[in-house]
């Protein structure tokens, strides 16, 4: 892989694998923030949905779930505290495949999709700890 290097005049020059991360964080940040919107537009819904899971205090898991989607998608989109975002990120989506794709527990009909759905969160946890372990490059807030 490139790495970085500086020129005669001083300037320093982008890596692969910070355009590489940069564009990791914009993909992850993608299912977070417009999630985090429309949790907020469709609140009712939201709470309808936890409640329809038999979650506790179905209202304060749905602000919770935006406060995270929201304010940890953005920290990892720019790259402001990135590794603790991405730590973030992982627990509340691990927790999100437990509850809501238990595919263990529903319907045969069912069991496919919720299948699917739950490796996916697997996934996209894996995904978020690459970005725990190594952090958000250069081409973030944290580097700068």
């Amino acid at each position: 892989m490139a790495t970085s290097t500086t020129s005669s005049s001083g300037v320093t020059t982008t890596s692969l694998p910070d355009v590489v991360a940069l564009v990791g964080r914009l993909l992850l940040a993608y299912l977070f923030v417009p999630a985090g919107f429309s949790k907020i537009a469709g609140f009712a819904g939201t709470v309808g949905y936890i409640t329809s899971k038999g979650l506790p205090l179905p209202e304060v898991a749905a602000a919770i779930a935006i406060v995270i989607e929201l304010g940890f998608g953005l920290a990892l989109l720019v790259g402001f505290k990135a590794r603790i975002a991405a730590f973030g990120l992982a627990v509340f989506t691990l927790v999100a495949a437990i509850f809501f794709h238990n595919y263990w527990a529903v319907p045969e009909a069912q069991q496919m999709m919720q299948t699917l759905m739950f490796n996916k969160n697997l996934g996209i946890v894996g995904g978020l700890l690459a970005f725990v372990a190594f952090g958000a490059g250069r081409l973030s807030i944290d580097k700068r």
